[in-house]
């Protein structure tokens, strides 16, 4: 099933919204079923990644002009080999959801209740909104 998904952090100077296409591996049931199938899918990702740099890294102008568009233009370097750990990245994510970190909307309405049953559809729009932790001081 392929859904849109878009993620957006809250309280940050850029407000460019990246809208992916996404591959879900099924029809998720629930909140919390959606959310396990977008980390597992993440943490694979990452986990493939290639360690190492090329010889001589360079940037293309359109590689620069995209990474712009979203604040960090870098050569990709991996500095920490350490692969990722599904289980935990999966008890963070629910742990974060749960603590009010982040909101998840599908088609813009709001959804509250990690295992409330969950209609999803083939390219529904979905999108993370992640509230930012301000610190300093408020004079």
């Amino acid at each position: 099933m392929i859904v849109f998904i878009t993620v957006k952090s809250l309280g940050k100077k850029n407000t460019v919204l990246d809208k992916k296409e996404w591959q879900l591996s099924g029809v998720p049931e629930s909140l919390r079923s959606l959310l396990v199938d977008v980390v597992t899918t993440n943490v694979r990702q990452f986990n493939d990644r290639e360690a190492g740099v090329t010889l001589v890294p360079y940037l293309t102008q359109g590689e620069i002009d995209v990474q712009s568009r979203t604040g960090k233009v870098g050569f990709g370097a991996i500095y920490n080999e350490q692969k990722a750990n599904l289980e935990e990245a999966v008890k963070t994510a629910i742990s974060a959801y749960e603590d009010g970190l982040y909101k998840v909307f599908i088609n813009g309405v709001e959804i509250e209740l990690l295992d409330e049953p969950l209609v999803v559809q083939e390219r529904d729009d979905i999108a993370l909104i992640r509230f930012t932790m301000l610190a300093g001081r408020l004079w």
